[in-house]
């Protein structure tokens, strides 16, 4: 008899519990260049008047061709100054889609959103300090690929082969969800300090209204929060180098993970603004067993040429999974345009 192979094994056991599962979110490494979806504070927290940001990841490929997970993200971002102070209003709108496995279990999401970035304390000699509130609102749907799958009612033992045209036995699922209502929130402090040093640390709640995503119909089936807390900086070393540490930790339901790392930044600072960034950022999450283990180590570069930036990264996999990919796991590559303002104002916001 032919072997069943791994994606179906993998699906009918997702079909298994799908009435006990509760979903999360895709995840990008490259996390600071997504500010749309880590934050909703980080809404026009940029120097210029308009922003566009795209995402790619792929994951796992090494052992999921043709089928790996795939996510993809885009956001437009645009802000105005609000009276005669440093005060900006902000607002935007960002969508994703990601999707996983066989069957193409997939994740749709859209958001609008808005942020008021408040100037608290500045001046000569002075430090100055910002801070920023957001929140948005938007509308999602999950949906799944059936005739991507088959079930063992239909497998014929004579042909050793599925029959699709066999009943699988399954009822009560849905190709898609019902289109579900989301909020998100969030809280951005920085500081920007005359030696050129920045310091900022942020919050963020998502999916406050716990929307249903269920397939089957069950109201029970929610999509769990997730808080974030994300920090960071960057630190001069000399005129040309910094460096750029970062902290992010997240969780959602039961799944807790963080990222932490640095990156080292090379600036001409000339007008025609040229910069490089490499650095390594380490991940760790939590087992079913609630145990703490290292996942993956990030490399990433970076290229920032004017007011365009290009980020290109890959994961590789430490834990007990690395087995299993050979330590492949996932590819991210990131883009940024910001568009100059008007005119110049003295609001400057950190490099992320």
């Amino acid at each position: 008899m032919k072997n069943i192979t791994r994606p179906i094994v993998i699906f009918t056991l997702f079909f298994s519990f799908l009435g006990h599962m509760k979903a999360q979110d895709p995840r990008f490494s490259q996390y600071y260049a997504s500010p749309w979806n880590l934050n909703p504070a980080m809404t026009g927290l940029f120097n210029g008047s308009w922003r566009v940001t795209g995402n790619y990841r792929d994951q796992w490929g090494s052992f999921l061709a043709p089928v790996p997970f795939r996510t993809y993200s885009a956001a437009f971002e645009q802000r105005i100054q609000v009276g005669l102070k440093n005060d900006y209003a902000s607002f935007g709108i960002g969508a994703m889609h990601d999707e996983a496995g066989t069957a193409r279990f997939v994740q749709n999401k859209a958001h609008v959103g808005g942020a008021f970035l408040k100037q608290l304390s500045g001046g000569p000699r002075r430090a100055d300090h910002y801070l920023s509130a957001g929140a948005q609102v938007g509308m999602g749907q999950n949906s799944i690929d059936w005739s991507r799958l088959w079930f063992s009612r239909q497998f014929d033992s004579g042909t050793e082969s599925p029959d699709l045209n066999a009943s699988s036995g399954e009822s009560g699922a849905n190709a898609a969800s019902n289109a579900w209502l989301d909020f998100n929130a969030g809280l951005m402090w920085y500081a920007l300090f005359e030696n050129g040093a920045t310091l900022y640390a942020g919050g963020a709640m998502h999916h406050l209204n716990n929307p249903v995503i269920s397939l089957t119909g069950n109201d029970s089936e929610t999509l769990y929060s997730r808080w974030t807390a994300h920090a960071g900086g960057e630190f001069p070393l000399s005129h040309n180098l910094s460096l750029l540490p970062g902290l992010l930790v997240m969780q959602q339901g039961p799944s807790f993970e963080s990222d932490f790392g640095m990156s080292v930044r090379y600036s001409n600072n000339d007008l025609n603004e040229l910069a490089l960034r490499a650095g390594a950022w380490a991940r760790v999450g939590n087992r079913l067993d609630n145990n703490i283990q290292a996942d993956a180590v990030t490399i990433v570069g970076m290229l920032e040429l004017n007011r365009c930036v290009l980020g290109i990264s890959y994961d590789i996999t430490v834990s007990n999974l690395s087995a299993a990919n050979n330590s492949r796991g996932a590819f991210e590559l990131s883009f940024s345009y910001y568009h100059p303002g008007t005119r110049r104002t003295r609001v400057q916001c950190p490099n992320f």
